[in-house]
């Protein structure tokens, strides 16, 4: 299984970014997806998150700011990010609950993560 995030950079501060995850290799299926961030000394913390049927979870600091969205048949989640901070600079790490082909259960994978980078 591989988790192969896309979209991030360097934005001002006020300016937008979309992430896209998409999910592959030997999937049966996936229940929740979602992003989570590392700051430089800092632990990682979850940004959002979206159930396989749509329901969605905001950290308390980027509510308003932030919408997840999936395409299930593309095994794909977005993040779409505006009105960015320069607190918001991280590293974004994509996740998936997978079951794959050879297992009964869903286990947490890790994308590789994608920097984001805002300046004030």
């Amino acid at each position: 299984v591989q988790l192969v995030e896309s979209g991030g950079g360097l934005v001002q501060a006020g300016g937008s970014l979309r992430l896209s995850c998409t999910a592959s290799g030997g999937i049966f299926s996936i229940n929740d997806m979602g992003w989570y961030r590392q700051a430089p000394g800092k632990q990682r913390e979850l940004v959002a998150t979206i159930a396989s049927g749509g329901s969605t979870n905001f950290a308390d600091s980027v509510k308003g700011r932030f919408t997840i969205s999936r395409e299930n048949t593309k095994n794909t989640i977005y993040l779409q990010m505006n009105s960015l901070k320069p607190e918001d600079t991280a590293v974004y790490y994509c996740y998936a609950e997978i079951r794959t082909l050879v297992t009964t259960y869903h286990h947490p994978y890790w994308g590789q993560g994608t920097q984001v980078t805002v300046s004030s």
